[in-house]
C-alpha cells in the first residue's frame, strides 16, 4: 500500500513523469506554525545539479492546499503538491521491452498487468522521495525536541569524503554507477519510546526506511558487526541513572523500546541501476536476452541525496510513535 501510520499518516501519489507528486498527511495537531519556507532546506539538500546527480530540473516548490489557515496547521488532513515540469518521457520509450536490470520494470508490469506507468520508473521512482521529505519536514514540527540528523558515511566503500566527487566522476564516466551508506543519529528522544515485538521501534523505523527506493540494508548500532563481537564487547553499561550508557551498541533501543542514549541508524543505498555500461536484459516481446545500455538523466550515486530522505523517513517514525 501507499499509506503508512497511525497517530501521523502519510499517504504518497504520483508518478515521476505524471502532471505531479504529493503527499496527504493525516494526525497534524492543529495551532502548529507552518509555511512554505519551512520546507526549503531540507528540499534543497535533496535537489539534483551536482556532480553525480540528475540533471533533471525541477522547481521542487510545495503547493499546500489544505490543512493550513493563517500560518497554522487546521487540525485537518494536509495536501501537499508539487508539480512535474522538467520530465523527458521519451527517453523511456526505447525501455518498453526491455526491463531495466535491477529496476523494478518487470515486476511493476508483471503486478499491475502493465497498466502501471512506467515513464521515469512512475510510482516507484525516487521521485516520490521528494514528498517524503515534505512529510518529514512537517513530522519534524511534531518533534520540537528531538534533533534528527542524517549525513552520507560512505560512498563506493570510502568513508573519506573529499575522495567522494572524483570516484562518481569517474565511474559515471564509464557509465556505472556507486552506492553508498548513510548514518542518521537521534538526540534528545526519551527513555520508553516503541513497544515490544511486533511493534518495536527498530521495526516501525526500518518499515519507513525500507520504503526509500534503493534501500538494500538496515542496521542499529553495532548491526551485523555485533554477530562477531563477545558480549562483554557489545553489552551497554549502564553509568548513570537516567540510563546513559557508557557506550552504545544497541543504538539506543533496548526491546524495541528507546533507552534515553542516541538512536544510531545505518542505511545501505544500492549503486543507481540505471546505468549507460551494456548490460543484458529480457526483450519481453521477442523472449530473448539482448544487450540494453540506457539513456535519459540519472544520478551516478543516489546516495549523494538520501541523507535528507533517511532523515525524513526516521522523523516520520518517530512521529507516529509520540
Amino acid at each position: 500500500m501507499n499509506t503508512f501510520g497511525q497517530q501521523f499518516r502519510i499517504s504518497l501519489f504520483g508518478e515521476s513523469h505524471g502532471p505531479a507528486v504529493g503527499v496527504v498527511i493525516d494526525g497534524i495537531p492543529a495551532g502548529i506554525p507552518l509555511s512554505v519556507e519551512d520546507f526549503e532546506a531540507d528540499l534543497a539538500r535533496r535537489k539534483g545539479g551536482s556532480v553525480g546527480t540528475t540533471p533533471r530540473r525541477e522547481e521542487d516548490t510545495p503547493e499546500i492546499l489544505s490543512g493550513l489557515y493563517k500560518g497554522f496547521t487546521t487540525g485537518a488532513p494536509m495536501a501537499i503538491l508539487f508539480r512535474n515540469c522538467d520530465t523527458r518521457s521519451e527517453d523511456y520509450t526505447p525501455l518498453a521491452n526491455t526491463p531495466r536490470p535491477g529496476h523494478a520494470d518487470w515486476v511493476a508490469a508483471h503486478k499491475f498487468g502493465g497498466f502501471n506507468d512506467p515513464r521515469g520508473a512512475g510510482h516507484f521512482s525516487g521521485r516520490l522521495t521528494l514528498p517524503l521529505v515534505a512529510a518529514g519536514v512537517v513530522a519534524k514540527k511534531l518533534l520540537p525536541e528531538v534533533c534528527i540528523k542524517a549525513h552520507i558515511a560512505e560512498i563506493g566503500g570510502e568513508s573519506e569524503s573529499h575522495k567522494w566527487k572524483d570516484m562518481v566522476a569517474s565511474v559515471a564516466a564509464e557509465g556505472d554507477s556507486l552506492g553508498g551508506v548513510v548514518e542518521c543519529r537521534v538526540v534528545g528522544l526519551p527513555a520508553g519510546c516503541g513497544a515490544p515485538f511486533f511493534d518495536s521501534l527498530e521495526s516501525v523505523i526500518a518499515h519507513l526506511l525500507f520504503a526509500i527506493p534503493g534501500v538494500r540494508g538496515v542496521e542499529f548500532g553495532d548491526g551485523f558487526r555485533a554477530a562477531r563481537m563477545r558480549g562483554s564487547e557489545h553489552n551497554d553499561p549502564i553509568v548513570a541513572p537516567d540510563g546513559t550508557t557508557s557506550r552504545n551498541g544497541a543504538g539506543g533501543i533496548n526491546g524495541g523500546i528507546s533507552n534515553g542514549n542516541p538512536l544510531v541508524v545505518r542505511v545501505a543505498v544500492k549503486p543507481t541501476s540505471s546505468i549507460a555500461l551494456t548490460q543484458h536484459t529480457l526483450n519481453v516481446a521477442t523472449g530473448t536476452v539482448e544487450p540494453l545500455s540506457i539513456g535519459g538523466r540519472h544520478d551516478s550515486c543516489i546516495a549523494l541525496r538520501a541523507a535528507v530522505v533517511v532523515e525524513a523517513a526516521v522523523a516520520i517514525a518517530l512521529a507516529d510513535q509520540r
